[in-house]
């Protein structure tokens, strides 16, 4: 059992056969720092989304996922510990830019449109207030950073320079493929996707799917899907534009960090057991909602 990587919540073992396993942890980061503070269950919360997504997307685009069950581990990963929290996924190549789709102008994006009237070279209508709806999806893809950097908004004159114009293209259309067919999903929960990233790679290696079954270019969907971590989701019924809406994410916990008096700087605080089970409880509802199942049935169904 090799370990690859060791991200800010995740690590990556090489388990040999072009396959990793993925280990998601209780670990939750914000402004780029690991809080020292773990969030119970948040690991199995981001793998049970991402099974979802992944199943929901598949006609959209391949991905890598091969198993989630304990069953279907590798011999040494069939922990008890381990269900709900553990993927076999194929290796991918990634590609060094996040693809980032937004559907409301929050974050660094409504900052960047304050400064200048547009994010990542997209210029926006003006007039446009915090936590508005574009007139359509946006594609503003940002550069991977280091861990413990923010990753940076660029153009897609810089995707092109970076994989070339067919690749950027339909990372592009697959990103808002993607983000659409998500923002319908949550809709009927009653949530609104204001905006995510994904990371797509290419295989690694030969047979991961035939090249006539996908017109993607070869792109493959890795890593985590349209989850609390990688997402904005607010309850619809309390979004109003011109100010952040309350979340189901990690907002929640970024709200409780900026009024702590933090500046952002290693090490993070201790959270309060309340704070704890506040971005617990989001998280879980956030599953529950968008799945339309409980998040105990993920625990049992991810044990066997």
């Amino acid at each position: 059992m090799s370990l690859i990587l060791r991200g800010k919540v995740r690590e990556v073992h090489d388990v040999g056969d072009g396959r990793l396993v993925m280990v998601t942890s209780d670990r939750i980061s914000a402004y780029d720092v690991v809080i020292p503070t773990e969030i119970p269950g948040k690991g199995q919360v981001l793998t049970g989304l991402s099974v979802h997504w992944f199943a929901r997307m598949a006609d959209l685009v391949p991905n890598h996922l091969l198993g989630w069950r304990l069953s279907e581990m590798p011999d040494g990963w069939r922990k008890k510990e381990l269900a709900g929290r553990v993927m076999l996924v194929q290796a991918l190549d990634m590609l060094p830019v996040e693809c980032v789709v937004r559907g409301y102008l929050i974050g660094s994006g409504w900052r960047d449109y304050q400064a200048t009237g547009a994010t990542s070279g997209v210029t926006l209508p003006p007039g446009l207030h915090q936590a508005d709806r574009l007139p359509a999806p946006i594609f503003t893809p940002a550069a991977k950073a280091e861990v413990g950097e923010h990753d940076e908004n660029i153009t897609m004159d810089d995707v092109v320079a970076t994989v070339g114009p067919d690749l950027a293209a339909e990372m592009e259309r697959v990103s808002i493929a993607v983000y659409e067919r998500a923002a319908a999903d949550c809709a009927t929960a009653g949530i609104i996707l204001a905006d995510t990233k994904f990371e797509v790679g290419v295989a690694a290696s030969p047979g991961h799917s035939h090249p006539d079954d996908h017109p993607h270019q070869g792109l493959v969907l890795g890593d985590e899907v349209c989850t609390p971590d990688s997402s904005r989701f607010w309850p619809a019924d309390t979004w109003r534009p011109g100010t952040s809406p309350p979340s189901f994410d990690k907002q929640y916990l970024r709200d409780w960090l900026d009024q702590s008096g933090w500046d952002h700087s290693p090490p993070g605080p201790e959270l309060p057991a309340d704070v704890v089970a506040g971005t617990r409880e989001r998280y879980v509802e956030a599953y529950e909602r968008i799945t339309g199942r409980s998040f105990d049935e993920w625990l049992k169904e991810a044990a066997e």
